[in-house]
């Protein structure tokens, strides 16, 4: 059975003008299989495409990338056997946001193609193949080594005479507590985007243009836009309370709803699929735009208020607890939480302290110039829902950069420690896939220095 798939592969090699640059050879050749692993051919055209995206490698590209792509297969190929599945609708995600991306860097789909010298088809399926594999590869890598685990006893003994210059650094962190108001916005302003919004509606059912080409077009969720519109299949917990109750209202994907109001602004939606509990819709997204004069109210009556701080009169955490609209800090005295994964327990967790990069940019810039304790001047921001806030914080602690130690930056060090242990249990992983697995390279490529010397067998 392998020499048929070796034979079948090899009516695959062709002449032409192309030189391989691997062996100095002066052997010219349009495309050539140069690695089988198992059942799965690697070509010469796989590499190149490797090396043009992936620009400069270490060593020789046509040593470690062949290499790199074996080991690949070897973890797809685990895949197939533990009935791991990439998941289709992040990958198709991924792969549109990706070829929007590379659009919008080229100019236009014309010159993009032109570029890549392939038809836009040609690249999506290229790069879904190259999405899909990678996130195979990760899955596997995860479930082999997800029963790994390492104790207080074995992070201590890792580090424990590791000079203090090799330890890792931990980056400055901070606390930050949050009052913000956002600003009024005038009757007028609302008005006019629901007149925007019935204009879009009624031009929608005239059938003068569609759903999605109005999204492309005027929809203020730039995400979705690109994809006229479309959100992924989601559940109506995942949702806007007030969202979601409009859309679960909808039966015919024909229609266009009424325009809902939730907490990123003003919307009208219309029904894709039904799957299960979950909804494929599209919507169109307009924020009413604050006035100049209320900004300036607004950021007035923060003033007032961190003066009255000041002076005594009450707390900035009484304050955030009662004045703050930003509901996430509010029910925390003011103070912010950050949710961040955390690979030892491997769960979200949510903790008050921030990398400085974690915080949002504005927050960000403004606490760089705080002392510990010290209240800010009222400034303005983007919060998460996209709507202008105006905002004052307070640095409640800041951890300034340090090396790690056992006692106060253990979940840092363990961490370390399980992807030491991880890395180990899959390079030996895969030395014993390479002893079990059917490999044949090409005779011009076996002189390269491998990583792992087991693909060529005596």
């Amino acid at each position: 059975m392998k020499k048929l798939i070796i034979f079948c592969l090899s009516l695959l090699t062709a002449t032409a003008t192309q030189a391989q640059e691997s062996t100095g050879s002066a052997k010219s050749i349009v495309d050539e299989v140069i690695w089988v692993v198992g059942d799965e051919a690697i070509l010469l055209s796989d590499v190149e495409r490797v090396r043009t995206q992936m620009g400069r490698v270490n060593g020789n590209p046509y040593c470690v990338i062949p290499e790199n792509l074996a080991v690949q297969k070897l973890f797809i190929h685990q895949a197939e056997i533990d009935s791991i599945e990439a998941n289709e609708e992040t990958v198709n995600r991924y792969v549109e946001a990706q070829i929007n991306d590379w659009i919008q860097t080229a100019g236009s789909k014309e010159k993009l193609e032109e570029y890549r010298n392939m038809t836009l088809t040609q690249i999506r399926e290229e790069t879904h193949d190259l999405v899909r594999n990678n996130q195979l590869m990760r899955q596997v890598r995860e479930h082999l080594t997800k029963d790994i685990k390492v104790t207080p006893a074995e992070v201590r003994h890792y580090f424990k005479d590791m000079p203090e210059d090799s330890l890792p650094l931990i980056p400055t962190q901070v606390e930050v507590e949050l009052l913000a108001e956002h600003p009024k916005i005038q009757q007028e302003e609302v008005d006019r985007i629901k007149g925007l919004l019935r204009d879009y509606t009624e031009r929608i059912n005239s059938g003068e243009m569609s759903f999605a080409v109005m999204a492309r077009m005027f929809s203020e969720d730039v995400e979705s836009a690109r994809q006229g519109g479309e959100m992924d299949y989601m559940s109506k917990a995942e949702l806007d309370p007030a969202f979601a109750n409009v859309a679960w209202s909808l039966t015919d994907p024909k229609k266009v709803s009424k325009i809902v109001e939730s907490q990123y602004g003003y919307h009208i939606i219309q029904l894709v699929d039904k799957r299960g509990d979950k909804l494929k819709l599209r919507h169109i997204l307009k924020r009413p735009k604050v006035d100049a004069k209320d900004i300036d109210a607004a950021l007035l009556r923060l003033d007032s208020i961190t003066m009255d701080i000041r002076n005594g009169k009450f707390t900035f955490e009484d304050a955030a607890s009662v004045l703050s609209d930003d509901k996430d800090s509010r029910n925390n005295r003011g103070l912010m939480f950050n949710v961040v994964y955390d690979e030892v327990s491997e769960e979200r967790i949510r903790t008050s302290r921030f990398k400085m990069g974690e915080l949002p940019a504005e927050i960000a810039r403004v606490v760089e110039g705080l002392d510990v304790g010290e209240i800010s001047k009222p400034f303005t921001m983007i919060d998460k829902a996209g709507k202008e806030q105006c905002c004052v914080i307070k640095l409640k602690s800041r951890i300034k950069a340090h090396p790690a130690t056992v006692t106060e930056d253990f979940q840092v060090l363990s961490q370390i420690v399980r992807n030491r242990r991880s890395e180990e249990f899959l390079d030996n992983w895969i030395r014993e896939k390479q002893r079990t697995t059917y490999v044949r390279i090409n005779p011009e490529w076996v002189s390269c220095e491998f990583k792992y010397p087991g693909w060529i067998k005596e």
